[in-house]
């Protein structure tokens, strides 16, 4: 396929390249903002409507948290809520002829370093410097080398579990479309009818089922280690 599977540089400030990831985020995120801000300008008490629809995902998000990592973390539920949000967010946009962002690795590496950054953060927090590093020596001091590829290896594993979905279901459907535009002109048609009806339950499931369930799997991960390095 010309260009190859990869974003593509929309334009340059400076001379740094500006990528399809970049500026399908940035419209991610204005969508996201524009939304929180219509959402709640005009909160009643009695709620209806898309108030409604807010406070049952912000409950939904909060008992997650609290059943995921306990009670006494349920100050996570906003970054984990955030975190959810944009990622289900990130993931669907190829149901509008976006590129979705997670299907470039620097996305996901960026998520998951954040993850391995609180892990050891709140870990040390918690526990203490030199009790969170004694922890590395368990059950046996010679587990140390061991147990520190295991720590290195939790950024590549998240990253690469969610880019790998993604970009798969992207080579996929732009194969997909390429066969069906090469066909539809092999046979004469001068409307793409092919494109319209047939990749459609491939978008059911590549875009909509593992775009979320990959979302939901980041998110529990990243509930999962954080909660585990303060325990």
């Amino acid at each position: 396929m010309e260009g190859g599977f990869g974003p593509k540089i929309v334009f340059e400030i400076a001379g740094i390249p500006i990528t399809e990831t970049v500026t399908n985020t940035w419209i991610i995120m204005a969508l996201l903002i524009l939304f929180s801000f219509v959402a709640t300008r005009k909160f009643e008490y009695m709620p209806r409507g898309l108030q409604n629809f807010v406070e049952l995902l912000v409950d939904g998000i909060y008992k997650l948290t609290a059943q995921t990592m306990g009670k006494d973390k349920i100050g996570f539920a906003p970054y984990i809520g955030t975190l959810l949000i944009y990622l289900v967010c990130a993931n669907l946009a190829g149901l509008f002829a976006l590129r979705p962002p997670t299907a470039d690795v620097n996305t996901t590496m960026g998520l998951a370093l954040i993850t391995f950054f609180m892990i050891h953060f709140f870990g040390m927090k918690k526990k203490g410097v030199g009790k969170y590093l004694k922890g590395f020596l368990d059950p046996i001091p010679i587990m140390l080398p061991m147990n520190i590829i295991s720590e290195l290896a939790t950024p590549i594993s998240l990253s690469f579990r969610l880019f790998g979905n993604i970009v798969g279901g992207l080579i996929i459907m732009s194969l997909l479309y390429g066969g069906l535009a090469g066909l539809g002109a092999k046979i004469g048609l001068s409307m793409p009818i092919f494109q319209a009806a047939i990749p459609v339950p491939l978008h059911l499931y590549f875009d909509v089922f593992a775009g979320v369930l990959q979302s939901f799997i980041f998110s529990m991960l990243t509930m999962v280690f954080v909660s585990m390095a303060m325990d």
